[in-house]
């Protein structure tokens, strides 16, 4: 019986460590801008799809919500901070519905099962972070008003830097996968 509860402290434990661990690769992701056409990119979406790819659906799940926490509640954690503001006034601004599309897509890659199988693992991939963009643009539209180019302005800008980011990842897949969580 000790052992067994020795185990689940052992497990907790790494399951922290991992974690907190995703949370800094999530923010150093988001300061990181590297130059693409048309607008630079960062890499937090590739991360949010690697933590559920490797952590699956549970811990992936509460290690994105640790990330967003970590930003509400005032560290510099999200793309633009400090100098666009911290904590629940930076997270309740125009990105709010991303950052709230984190949640779905690291649960949704986490969900999946990948393999080998190039194709399918893309579209997995695709399937995922299209619902990062669709809860962003429901959020910026309500935001900014539906009269403007919510797409053009939300999402077109990205999607080249987007199929770059999910086709690295469609490729590690394979190499990856295996270290799953």
């Amino acid at each position: 019986m000790e052992l067994i509860k020795n185990l689940k402290e052992i497990s907790v434990i790494k399951n922290l460590f991992l974690a907190i661990l995703g949370t800094i690769l999530l923010a150093v992701s988001a300061k990181i801008k590297i130059p693409f056409w048309p607008v630079p990119m960062t890499m937090q979406t590739f991360v949010v799809l690697l933590i559920g790819v490797l952590y699956g659906w549970k811990l992936g799940l509460f290690t994105v919500s640790l990330y967003l926490l970590e930003g509400i509640v005032g560290l510099p954690v999200f793309a633009g901070t400090p100098e666009k503001g911290i904590g629940l006034v930076y997270f309740t601004g125009p990105t709010m519905g991303y950052l709230i599309g984190f949640l779905v897509g690291v649960f949704l890659t986490g969900f999946f099962t990948f393999n080998n199988n190039f194709f399918e693992n893309f579209i997995k991939l695709i399937f995922s972070v299209s619902f990062i963009y669709l809860f962003g643009l429901l959020w910026l539209g309500s935001i900014i008003g539906w009269d403007k180019p919510v797409f053009e302005l939300g999402a077109q800008p990205f999607l080249l830097a987007e199929l770059f980011k999910i086709l690295i990842l469609s490729v590690l897949i394979p190499k990856i996968s295996k270290f799953r969580s």
